[in-house]
C-alpha cells in the first residue's frame, strides 16, 4: 500500500541517495552541487520550513521515493500555487501506475490552491506521458534565472 509521510532529519540517509540519483536522469539538465542537495534536504526536513516540504513515499512500509513541494502565490490564477520541485521514484517502482496516485495525493493534500506546476524536460518522456494523463498541459515560458548565493 502506499503511504506518505513527512520527511525527517534522521531521513537523510534514506532521501540523499534518491536525490543524488534523480540529478542524475533525464529530468535536470544541468549539473547542481552536493552542497546544494544537502542543504535543500535539510530544509526539506525542518518543519519550521514554510516554503518547502518533503515528503517520503512508500510502498508496503518500503521506502519508494520521495517529493519536495513547495508553495507560492501565482498572480496569474489569483491565489496559491503548490511547485512540484521534485518527483522521485525508485527505479523498481516505476511503470507501476503509482504516479497517478502520487499526483492524486498531492492534489488531494493541497485543496485550496489554483494551480499545481511542475517542471518537465521533453526528453523525459515517461514523466511527460504521465502528467499528461493525469491532466496536466504545458504552460509555454521560458525561464531567465539569475543565481546569487551558491
Amino acid at each position: 500500500m502506499l503511504s506518505f509521510r513527512d520527511i525527517t532529519p534522521q531521513d537523510h540517509d534514506i532521501i540523499l541517495p534518491m536525490v543524488r540519483d534523480f540529478y542524475q536522469t533525464d529530468a535536470v539538465l544541468h549539473p547542481v552541487d552536493e552542497s546544494i542537495l544537502e542543504r535543500t534536504f535539510r530544509d526539506a526536513a525542518d518543519a519550521s520550513e514554510p516554503l518547502l516540504r518533503g515528503v517520503l513515499i512508500s510502498w508496503d512500509g518500503q521506502p519508494a521515493g520521495y517529493l519536495y513541494i513547495t508553495l507560492c502565490y501565482s498572480a496569474e490564477v489569483g491565489g496559491r500555487c503548490v511547485f512540484l520541485e521534485e518527483i522521485y521514484l525508485l527505479p523498481e517502482f516505476r511503470g507501476k501506475g503509482l504516479g497517478l496516485d502520487i499526483l492524486s495525493w498531492i492534489e488531494q493534500s493541497y485543496p485550496g490552491v489554483r494551480r499545481l506546476r511542475l517542471e518537465v524536460n521533453h526528453v523525459n518522456q515517461g514523466a511527460v506521458h504521465l502528467y499528461e494523463k493525469a491532466g496536466y498541459t504545458y504552460l509555454r515560458y521560458e525561464q531567465m534565472i539569475i543565481d546569487k548565493v551558491k
